[in-house]
């Protein structure tokens, strides 16, 4: 055959590709749903193409015509095509992008972002560049072209506009107005805080506590005869003062440490102190329980000194005032040295503007809804005005004095009752007022979203962390198993556990009583992943093992139920749910389901778990110590039996109570007392500063210096020392 002819037949079959290609086209835009993606088995070495179904009979002309129309669409868009700048690294991509939007990401064409979604299940033939892809497709495209990908979500989110409401500036020194003192009533339990408190106000709020102990957080004013006005605060366990300070606020302009006359320096008493000093507050000294015969005001002056609290006759600014809040006397005398403080702290404020102010205690009242008492620092507060506080708000429908009275205004310093919250805010939040219910909610939703969004980020931190920092042990214990898929690696972890799978509970050993069976159930494999990551950070086994029997996506099924059953485990789902027969089968059988949205508490929950499983650690609670002054020995029968005459030098010792005898920091003995004599007296308690004998119930010689520990022992639960840092 000459050249010629050969020419000529090589024409005709290019003539012939291209018609089969327009035909291809136009049959392409009658029949898109026909089109399907080609799955090979392996990866091909070149781009795998589309081609129509009814051309699959000629195999040969099939592939010659792919590659005729991947060429000419090629050429075609090589004329409009700009160029694109290459990524390098990670490609920051969002939660719903389109395929042109994925591309433009990744510096690649449109055709790139095809050839990759071969490898998914996605239909090629109803794909266009407009197409919106979501974010498992997403990561997946970017992994299989070699990259890495970000989240750019964060980034996206912070440009919202902050909508908080925060202070005034401060006023104009020329323009404030003197305001009465806020005063805080602190120092150890029952040293008469209350009954202090009670004697100012002349009310029985101390005979309506339960027990004489303070219950919840009380703020009143009280009128002296001078004309002056006193706001007090009673803080049981100090707790509102902590929070208060932790947040910056100064709401108490002066404390009042209560210490009883005959008890002395206890260790509220020193909390109380440190408190004051924290929050750099004065102190006035009230020695309580003068009347009493065991009274000793000099002993308690003295002790303090030791905490750095130097009263005026020792050369110090603390003003000491003698008093017995029962009786009421020199009552007037510790009120006149609260105002005279005052005066030289020069307390004034701003009446006018928005409100600002400090929440001194809140609850939930079954008439009244939400209730929070607070000081006014700043404006007036009046019914009507809307006020944010945390993360909730309020309009004040209604305003209390300490008295149950309603008010229409309050002014800086005084305590008032406000209802109408949304929500009962915290201890020791800020109040701000605001234009409108409107402003509120915005200022609300953002103070939620900062929250949010500050968890997510510690949240990211702490999975990146973690996930570098375990990476090379994570790829040791996984390159076993490399050549295996999650699916596979599932089945062998069965079959490993296969002869435990259908045992009953009841044939559980004891030993499984420290060890925590988890299954893990997510939405998609990088879910799945994510947490897997995190858990096999866990290197607490010692104190409890933790075992992953199994794992999977889906949502929670009655399989899942009857294999935590057989290992006494807890199910944790990951953006999956249960429906009401599987929820109703594991209150049934006692299996509990966990599920999260967020993987910080899918974790904080299963460290919850692991924590239950862990015995309780027995600690022990000084209660008191003495010191060992003189030895003598007393016969009872024809036994000689050791007594060591002693002092409490702090607390008190209880003959209920357990004992210890400690020489040169060594524990020599440890049991109970068998005999406990203040003077001749058999007695059950012996306080700070009194005198003793005491023999222990076992022979034991004692050494002048001795010191005894009297202590109770309490169970406490323990943690485990896994730290995934969330």
């Amino acid at each position: 055959m000459n050249r010629g002819l050969i020419a000529k037949f090589e024409n005709l079959v290019q003539l012939r590709g291209a018609c089969r290609q327009l035909r291809t086209v136009s049959y392409r835009k009658v029949n898109r749903a026909q089109w399907r993606p080609v799955q090979s088995s392996v990866y091909p070495v070149q781009s795998v193409h589309l081609y129509p179904r009814f051309w699959q009979k000629d195999k040969s002309s099939s592939a010659t015509l792919s590659q005729y129309r991947y060429l000419a669409t090629k050429e075609e868009k090589k004329k409009n095509k700009k160029k694109l700048p290459q990524t390098k690294g990670e490609v920051e991509i969002k939660q719903q992008m389109t395929v042109e939007e994925l591309a433009h990401a990744m510096g690649k064409d449109i055709d790139h972002v095809y050839e990759a979604l071969l490898y998914t299940d996605i239909d090629l033939g109803s794909v266009e560049p407009d197409s919106i892809l979501n974010e498992d497709y997403i990561k997946l495209i970017v992994k299989k072209s070699g990259m890495k990908y970000k989240s750019a979500k964060l980034k996206e989110e912070k440009e919202r506009e902050n909508t908080d409401a925060v202070k005034r500036t401060p006023a104009d020194p020329a323009l404030l107005t003197p305001r009465p003192p806020v005063v805080t009533i602190m120092g150890h339990v029952d040293h008469g805080k209350t009954t202090l408190l009670d004697s100012l106000r002349k009310t029985q709020v101390a005979s309506m506590e339960a027990g004489g102990i303070t219950q919840h957080i009380g703020a009143f004013l009280v009128h002296l005869p001078s004309g002056e006005k006193i706001t007090f605060l009673d803080t049981p366990g100090h707790a509102a003062f902590s929070a208060m300070r932790a947040r910056g606020t100064s709401v108490t302009d002066i404390v009042i440490l209560v210490v009883a006359a005959e008890d002395g320096v206890m260790q509220q008493t020193v909390e109380s102190i440190q408190h004051a000093k924290n929050a750099g507050v004065p102190l006035i000294l009230a020695i309580n329980k003068c009347d009493k015969p065991e009274a000793d005001p000099e002993r308690v002056k003295k002790e303090l000194m030791g905490h750095d609290v130097i009263c005026e006759e020792f050369g110090g600014d603390v003003q000491a005032v003698n008093i017995s809040a029962l009786k009421g006397e020199n009552l007037m005398v510790l009120a006149e040295a609260t105002v005279a403080l005052a005066e030289m702290l020069e307390l004034k404020a701003d009446y006018t503007g928005l409100v600002e102010g400090t929440i001194i205690e809140s609850r939930k009242d079954k008439g009244k809804g939400p209730v929070t008492t607070a000081i006014v620092q700043r404006g007036t507060l009046r019914k009507g005005c809307v006020l944010v506080a945390g993360k909730t708000w309020a309009k004040v429908r209604f305003m209390f004095d300490e008295n149950g009275k309603s008010v229409d205004a309050a002014s800086p310093g005084i305590p008032v009752e406000i209802m109408g919250w949304k929500e009962v805010p915290s201890a020791g939040d800020e109040i701000l007022e605001v234009e409108s219910e409107q402003r509120a909610h915005e200022v609300v939703a953002w103070r939620t979203y900062v929250e949010q969004q500050e968890k997510m980020r510690k949240d990211g931190e702490v999975i990146e962390a973690k996930q570098k920092e375990h990476r090379v042990e994570y790829e040791r214990k996984q390159q076993q198993l490399a050549h295996l898929t999650w699916r596979q690696r599932r089945a062998l972890l069965y079959k490993t556990n296969k002869h435990l799978m259908f045992s009953k509970p009841k044939e559980r050993t004891e030993v499984d009583k420290n060890v925590l069976s988890v299954i893990v159930k997510g939405d998609v494999d990088g879910s799945i992943e994510a947490i897997l990551n995190i858990l096999d950070s866990y290197d607490a086994d010692d104190e409890c093992r933790l075992d992953i029997i199994h794992f999977g996506m889906g949502d929670i099924s009655e399989t899942d139920i009857s294999l935590a059953e057989a290992f006494n485990g807890v199910v944790y789902g990951f953006s999956v749910k249960a429906n009401e027969t599987v929820k109703k089968l594991a209150a049934k059988k006692g299996i509990k389901i966990k599920l999260h949205n967020v993987i910080y508490k899918l974790i904080e929950d299963l460290q919850d778990e692991l924590n239950s499983r862990l015995p309780p650690s027995v600690v022990e609670n000084t209660i008191g110590t003495a010191s060992v002054l003189d030895i003598f020995s007393v016969t009872v029968g024809k036994n000689k039996i050791p007594v060591a005459g002693c002092r409490v030098q702090k607390g008190q010792l209880d003959k209920k109570m357990k004992f210890k005898l400690i020489r040169k920091g060594d524990v020599i003995w440890k049991g109970s007392l068998s005999s406990l004599k203040h003077h001749k007296d058999d007695v059950q308690v012996i306080k700070t500063g009194m005198d003793c004998g005491l023999s222990l119930d076992k022979h034991i010689e004692f050494n002048i210096g001795d010191e005894i520990i009297c202590y109770e022992e309490k169970e406490v639960q323990q943690t485990t020392s896994w730290d995934p840092g969330f």
